[in-house]
């Protein structure tokens, strides 16, 4: 028997079994990075978390009534156990309230140049720099596991194995400003 007869269908083979293992190794790889990422999203989000009741502190002074329902949307936060969505869902909500609250202490003055409130919001603005630096992390990573998920012929170990698309994680922040509105006069209409 020809020894090439021999060779070459056992090199293909080869071929294909350390192709095939290397892509189910990407897919780990890109799964891992995705965790380690939520992770660094949520430490965040923690950090957020614990420095909301010395906000709520400094503002309560100045408005009671809307600390108060603060204090209480957070408290709920602390009892989230779901998943990672129930986790976001619950993150937006507070992302609004804390601005909200950040809107309320606009009204006041005296609170805005209190140097307590000034580091309290500089610190959260730091913290909310580091959730969209850690969210845009994650979300490059979903972006290439996702390429791995569809591409040819490397979805084929994706749905052998599981390996679905994933969603790009999309959070809004308390310091999230909206872009005022423009609007233009005609100066032909005067």
């Amino acid at each position: 028997m020809n020894p090439v007869v021999i060779i070459f269908p056992a090199f293909v083979l080869f071929v294909l079994i350390a192709w095939a293992v290397g892509t189910y190794n990407k897919f780990v790889k890109y799964r891992n990075r995705i965790e380690e990422a939520w992770s660094g999203i949520d430490v965040a989000l923690k950090q957020r978390a614990n420095m909301i009741p010395n906000l709520v502190r400094v503002i309560e002074g100045y408005g009671a009534h809307e600390a108060k329902i603060f204090q209480e949307k957070t408290k709920v936060l602390g009892e989230v156990n779901g998943g990672q969505h129930e986790r976001l869902a619950e993150e937006s909500l507070i992302s609004k309230s804390l601005g909200g609250l950040l809107a309320l202490a606009e009204a006041y003055p005296e609170l805005k140049s209190s140097e307590n409130f000034l580091d309290l919001q500089n610190n959260l603005d730091e913290i909310e720099r580091e959730v969209q630096k850690t969210r845009n992390r994650y979300n490059a990573f979903i972006g290439r596991y996702n390429v791995l998920v569809e591409s040819f012929p490397a979805n084929f170990i994706a749905r052998k194995f599981g390996f679905q698309k994933r969603n790009y994680l999309a959070l809004e922040l308390a310091t999230q400003r909206e872009m005022p509105e423009v609007k233009f006069v005609d100066s032909n209409n005067d």
